[in-house]
């Protein structure tokens, strides 16, 4: 395959990004072709994800680093000076788009709205991403990703309810509002390609944390109803859907369609389930849910999870508990070649997960994350500066 053909081939992207939930918004956008261009400040030692720990390659690259910005191009550019900010300017003129995830109050300052750059460049479109928004009581607030899970929510619906709060294993606000950025970009790229007209697209931490609370807000915003943790990571309202106890470990089950009860019932050999007035449909099964739980665990107790796994054999919703890496030495992941490789600047190379997003016929970019300002010269050099030009702006330390 080739990545001749990717959707986004021709789209530049303009990112002033650090650390992780608008570096994994661009890494989507230069997956599927486009140009995303990462301004790092020279003086700072660049995105500062650079940085991050404990592991790195063999060069010292931060293995965190090269999680997020695969398929990117680096500049340095110190946008606190005004000529690092004019530079910026007639980058932004040979561009589509600006993406950058910086606190709310510093995107205005540093010249990064439409506003300040729709005189060189009128359909430009410049999606934000901040912790708590460009405007309100708290744009100047710093933010990360667990504040927002405190404070929306989540801690009080993750673990098991005697437990602690908990947050979630991962990033997941980051990399959605990341996502959702680049999603916005894309909307507004589309609009500015029909009316030549660009603008902002703004989207916070916060706003998407929040939004992700989904059913159980409409539930609270309608009924008063303030969902709390259940045992084993139980659905709120389905059941079967939790865990459930195996001879050698835990099994999750997902009875989410009615369509799977009798099929459930039949492969653990109670038919008879499938007619008993407690658990015919899920608002009964629910109901009774301690009792059939009971029911249930006494049967999964007698096979491993593996042989319930070969017995269910994809006829019945179900998983088993992995860890980080049993999950990524899944066969399944293998067959699927969800593993790419990656050529380090080394000689070596690493693995990393590939783009989940695929188009038949087109592979997707290959190309491990730029060493700092690695892209810098050719790229000024596209806007017409010459070697002395740009030998005098490393100099001064705005490039």
């Amino acid at each position: 395959m080739s990545a001749r053909g990717l959707p986004l081939l021709g789209v530049r992207v303009l990112a002033v990004e650090q650390y992780g939930a608008g570096p994994f918004g661009t890494m989507f956008l230069a997956d599927q072709g486009a140009e995303v261009i990462k301004i790092e400040n020279p003086n700072d030692g660049g995105d500062m994800a650079r940085h991050v720990g404990p592991h790195f390659f063999a060069l010292g690259d931060s293995q965190f680093f090269h999680s997020f910005n695969r398929n990117k191009k680096s500049l340095t550019l110190d946008l606190s000076q005004p000529d690092g900010r004019a530079l910026f300017r007639r980058l932004a003129a040979k561009a589509d788009a600006v993406a950058c995830n910086l606190r709310g109050d510093v995107h205005a300052k540093l010249g990064l709205t439409h506003d300040a750059l729709k005189d060189v460049n009128p359909a430009i479109v410049c999606a934000h991403l901040s912790a708590y928004g460009r405007t309100g009581p708290r744009a100047a607030w710093p933010g990360f990703d667990y504040l927002m899970q405190a404070e929306a929510g989540y801690l009080t619906l993750t673990g098991e309810p005697d437990g602690p709060p908990a947050r979630a294993g991962l990033s997941i606000i980051d990399m959605m509002t990341g996502l959702a950025m680049s999603y916005g970009l894309l909307g507004g790229l589309l609009a500015a390609r029909e009316s030549g007209v660009g603008r902002d697209v703004d989207v916070s931490l916060f706003d998407l944390a929040l939004h992700n609370l989904s059913y159980l807000a409409t539930w609270y915003l309608a009924t008063g109803n303030v969902q709390k943790r259940l045992p084993r990571s139980a659905h709120p309202s389905l059941t079967p859907c939790q865990l459930y106890p195996t001879r050698d470990s835990w099994i999750f089950i997902m009875c989410n369609k009615e369509k799977f009860w009798p099929v459930l019932c039949g492969l653990l050999g109670k038919p008879e389930w499938v007619q008993d007035v407690r658990y015919v449909n899920a608002a009964q099964r629910l109901a009774y849910r301690d009792a059939l739980n009971l029911q249930l665990d006494d049967l999964f107790r007698t096979r491993t999870t593996a042989e319930w796994l070969a017995h269910f054999d994809g006829r019945m919703p179900a998983a088993p508990i992995y860890d980080v890496g049993q999950a990524l030495e899944n066969p399944f992941v293998a067959a699927m070649g969800d593993i790419h490789e990656y050529a380090c600047a080394d000689g070596g190379a690493y693995r990393m997960v590939a783009p989940p997003i695929r188009t038949e016929g087109v592979d997707a970019p290959r190309v491990a994350a730029p060493a700092l300002g690695a892209h810098t010269d050719a790229l000024l050099r596209e806007i017409g500066l010459g070697n002395d030009d740009i030998a005098a702006l490393r100099a001064r330390k705005i490039i």
